[in-house]
């Protein structure tokens, strides 16, 4: 008896083992496919760069030959070359941030919408700051300087009568010497 226990506890273990085997190879099988999926969709997407995709970073970049003109609403041929470039280097996977740089590298930072923010040019970026807080400490000098007034000194007025009396002797005075 006891052996006829223990075959139905072997069979029942490996069936159950194999049940949680077959269950752990269709969830794995699922896994893998689904992951397949989603990178052969995103693969497709990858390989087709949008024009918005070159426009955002066309923005951060000026004309080569106009002075202070974005990249993305420049319609000489440079600029076509170079959003031909941007789409060439966005659709062989460079980041943004790359291509930025790569220009910046080979043309230097006028070629920059934004200039950088360190060295000389930190000045473009701290200036009007330092200029606006001077103008507003000015204008609150200023503006104390109007509102306080000294306070008023009672000054004495001599009397009508005294100084019409001190006029009219003066007066008399001068008239005796022209005679």
């Amino acid at each position: 008896m006891q052996e006829a226990k223990s075959k139905k506890q072997v069979t029942c273990c490996t069936a159950q083992g194999a049940a949680r085997s077959a269950v752990l190879t269709v969830a794995l099988l699922a896994a893998v496919w689904s992951g397949l999926l989603v990178f052969s969709i995103a693969g497709a997407q990858g390989g087709q760069v949008t024009d918005d995709q070159v426009n955002a970073v066309a923005k951060r970049l000026n004309c080569p030959v106009c002075e202070n003109v974005p990249l993305d609403v420049c319609e000489t041929q440079a600029c076509s070359q170079w959003r031909d470039l941007i789409r060439q280097k966005l659709g062989a996977g460079e980041t943004p941030q790359q291509i930025i740089n790569y220009f910046q590298a080979t043309y230097g930072d006028r070629v920059l919408q934004e200039p950088p923010r360190q060295g000389f040019t930190a000045l473009v970026w701290i200036l009007p700051i330092v200029g606006l807080l001077a103008g507003l400490a000015i204008l609150v000098v200023v503006l104390r300087r109007m509102t306080a007034r000294p306070a008023a000194v009672p000054v004495e007025t001599p009397s009508v009568s005294e100084s019409a009396d001190e006029y009219r002797q003066r007066l008399e005075r001068e008239l005796e010497k022209l005679r």
